[in-house]
């Protein structure tokens, strides 16, 4: 795979990570809720990693032909995403307390990330609709080494996307508790609202 090709998904990509959208509201809750944004952001990457596993034994193709597959797959996302963001919506940003920021609480914020990123169906149809458009079996490189490196990209990037909202919204919010509950709040209602249109999208689709 030749630099060009590379360095062009890079601008695509990048394009759709930097567009807001449920990872973005789990990052900038993070970065306000909790001590570290590292389990979060883990989290969202190990749920695009699974994708990409998906997508590197060229399994996405067959649940793209299993419509039922991807049905059942954006219903518990949406729905996934409808309980995570009632959840913010009860409980805002608030001063981080003694009790948080243990392994276990970082083990807990690490699942909830891997489960907003991993059952977003979307994650799942940019593998297969944006990396074919990158792969050529007529290069040299299997297709696999193809996918894999498109996806070590694609997850790199959003390692440093996610990092940076994180952060942003902990550096910018830090010391406006009112502003940090507004924002988280507004990130629940995104996710409620992603989650929604995902599932009206789906099951009138």
């Amino acid at each position: 795979m030749d630099t060009t090709t590379l360095a062009a998904f890079l601008v695509v990509d990048l394009l759709l990570v930097f567009t807001p959208g449920a990872d973005w509201a789990y990052a900038i809750s993070a970065g306000v809720r909790g001590r570290s944004v590292a389990p979060a952001v883990l989290g969202l990457v190990a749920g695009h990693a699974l994708y990409a596993l998906v997508a590197v034994a060229g399994l996405a193709v067959i649940v793209a032909g299993f419509p039922a597959a991807l049905t059942a797959l954006t219903v518990g996302g949406a729905g996934y995403l409808l309980w995570l963001g009632w959840g913010v919506l009860r409980q805002p940003a608030m001063q981080t307390t003694a009790g948080e920021g243990t392994d276990a609480s970082g083990v807990r914020v690490m699942l909830k990330g891997l489960g907003i990123s991993g059952l977003n169906p979307k994650a799942l149809l940019l593998y297969f609709s944006l990396f074919p458009q990158f792969i050529h079996a007529g290069q040299g490189w299997p297709v696999a080494a193809q996918t894999g490196l498109l996806s070590t990209v694609h997850l790199t990037a959003c390692a440093v996307v996610y990092v940076g909202v994180a952060l942003l919204a902990r550096t910018v919010l830090q010391s406006r508790p009112s502003a940090a509950r507004a924002v988280t709040r507004i990130s629940g209602a995104m996710m409620i609202a992603i989650g929604a249109f995902l599932l009206v999208e789906r099951l009138t689709g």
